[in-house]
């Protein structure tokens, strides 16, 4: 069996273990030094998985002064005193999925009781207690001020996002332990938190009202992540092996990485940015696969999507301004916030003029990911069954140009599943019976890898399925009563392809009759 050449730190976050033990690093300390060096109060937040907990293992190794780590570095053109300050470094992922405020109070009662050199004096009972005796005795000990770092600061909370007795009573819980970071404001040299989501600072940090957020700071905007530059050097060596393993060009290959991994953009100016982990393990599995949510899409975030009614098919193209997705999570009135702050939706485009931002659908990855996730949630289909079966033939008959036999496995499919609850629910919600079908389509057509939008606006109304594939753009009109004729006299009518028609590839117009008391697709007629 061939040897792995290469040492990939999938699953490793601790900075010191990846240089010694020889890992991969991308190296970015030089805006490391920036971040510790731009004022004394810092929250970032960034997507999980995306080296939130190696950035913050990398600040601990800085402010510890172990100068050995960092040889060879591009911080050693920035640092020349590597003066050793304490550190608390906590993680607080260790403290999620707790249940309620009790056990949430416990919980980070253990985290910091199992702290290495802890100790306690009898009157700290509580968390916020023994953090403040920790920063003030390390203080009088050593002399210097205390550099604090929390990882995932939010994972306590985002479990109880929906339920809003628990929120509030857990949330007092960190109001109480963040305080002393605001108290003992002279004894401390610099202050990091970092999480997915942006709870307000004075709902969370209490009077820590000077914590400054980078989160949407071009300055800051590729510290997480892997940047095209950075995979074209640093990673090039990789992606070349790779391709080799397809028996592809590298050129190729690095197509296929770009358009299943990139994408990111974490401010108006931000370069793109490449997702880390599963970069990072389609060269460690020597595989082009959705690793982002091999976890799972997570229930916090199903929740929240199903709580505000969120209708995903909108998710494409959103032109609105950073107060409609930079802002606290606790405030939201709708679930914008948090699909972009957990990467669900990402930066393509800014306006400086009207200071709007699009926001968009990253890459391949998210698109599948995210509608494998949300298809059970929102119609019922379950996702391995949609692959598993009718997906293949779908996908050969689409690919093959055959949209008649693509039809028929698709009402085929459709007329065969069990009336369930998903189904029942989301028809009654749909303001039209076609919206469900919108829905529908949307979600197996993006689960299959295929770009489509629905209700696109043109010169003369709105084109309700717009399916784009290499060679072929199909254009749906779902009509539920009036024939499938109809629906497509329609598409003529309005000039729905009108759009398309300088683009180079083919346009296939589809009339499409539905019936609601069958739940599938009635009837179809064609046009090129």
């Amino acid at each position: 069996m061939e040897q792995q050449k290469r040492k990939y730190p999938v699953g490793i976050q601790t900075f010191s273990r990846m240089i010694r033990e020889g890992y991969v690093y991308v190296d970015k300390t030089d805006l490391v030094w920036q971040l510790a060096h731009f004022t004394t109060f810092v929250f970032l937040s960034r997507p999980r998985r995306f080296g939130k907990s190696l950035l913050t293992s990398t600040l601990d190794a800085y402010w510890r002064g172990e100068k050995d780590l960092f040889k060879g570095l591009k911080v050693m053109d920035y640092e020349t005193d590597w003066v050793q300050y304490p550190v608390i470094h906590l993680d607080l992922s260790i403290v999620k999925g707790k249940s309620c405020a009790d056990d949430l109070r416990r919980g980070l009662l253990w985290l910091l009781t199992n702290m290495e050199g802890y100790e306690r004096e009898d009157l700290e009972e509580s968390p916020g207690e023994i953090l403040n005796g920790m920063i003030n005795r390390l203080y009088k000990r050593t002399g210097k001020q205390v550099v604090v770092i929390i990882d995932e600061y939010d994972a306590p909370l985002l479990d109880v996002l929906h339920r809003r007795d628990l929120l509030q009573d857990m949330r007092a819980v960190m109001q109480e332990f963040y305080q002393p970071l605001k108290v003992n404001e002279p004894r401390i040299k610099f202050c990091f938190i970092t999480g997915i989501t942006k709870f307000s600072q004075l709902s969370i940090f209490s009077t820590l009202n000077n914590l400054t957020n980078v989160t949407l700071d071009p300055r800051f905007s590729a510290i997480c992540g892997i940047t095209e530059e950075e995979l074209t050097s640093t990673l090039w060596q990789d992606v070349e092996d790779l391709a080799g393993a397809y028996g592809i060009s590298s050129e190729e290959m690095h197509q296929r990485l770009k358009m299943r991994y990139d994408g990111y953009h974490f401010s108006e100016n931000s370069p793109e940015v490449y997702n880390p982990f599963s970069l990072l393990k389609a060269f460690l599995r020597r595989k082009v696969a959705n690793y982002w949510f091999e976890s799972g899409t997570p229930t916090f975030l199903i929740r929240q999507l199903q709580y505000f009614h969120t209708d995903i098919t909108a998710l494409d193209t959103l032109e609105v301004p950073a107060s409609s997705f930079d802002q606290p999570t606790e405030n939201m009135q709708d679930a914008l916030p948090l699909l972009y702050q957990s990467g669900y939706l990402t930066i393509k485009d800014y306006d400086p003029e009207g200071e709007l931002y699009t926001l968009s659908i990253p890459n391949q990855e998210v698109r599948i990911g995210y509608t494998e996730g949300l298809l059970p949630a929102f119609t019922g289909l379950n996702g391995g069954e949609v692959q598993a079966g009718f997906a293949l033939k779908f996908w050969r008959a689409l690919k093959s140009g055959d949209i008649d036999l693509a039809l028929r496995h698709l009402q085929a499919y459709l007329a065969g599943l069990p009336y369930v609850e998903g189904f029942k629910k989301k028809l009654r919600e749909a303001a039209t019976a076609e919206g469900f079908y919108e829905y529908t389509f949307y979600l197996i057509f993006s689960m299959l890898n295929v770009y489509v939008r629905t209700q696109v606006k043109v010169a003369h109304g709105r084109v309700d399925v717009v399916v784009f594939m290499s060679d072929t753009i199909y254009i749906f009109e779902l009509n539920v009563n009036e024939s499938a004729r109809a629906a497509l006299l329609q598409i003529d009518t309005h000039g729905y392809a009108a759009p398309y028609e300088a683009d180079r590839r083919r346009v296939v117009r589809v009339g499409v009759k539905v019936d609601k008391e069958t739940r599938t697709i009635e009837d179809w007629a064609v046009g090129t």
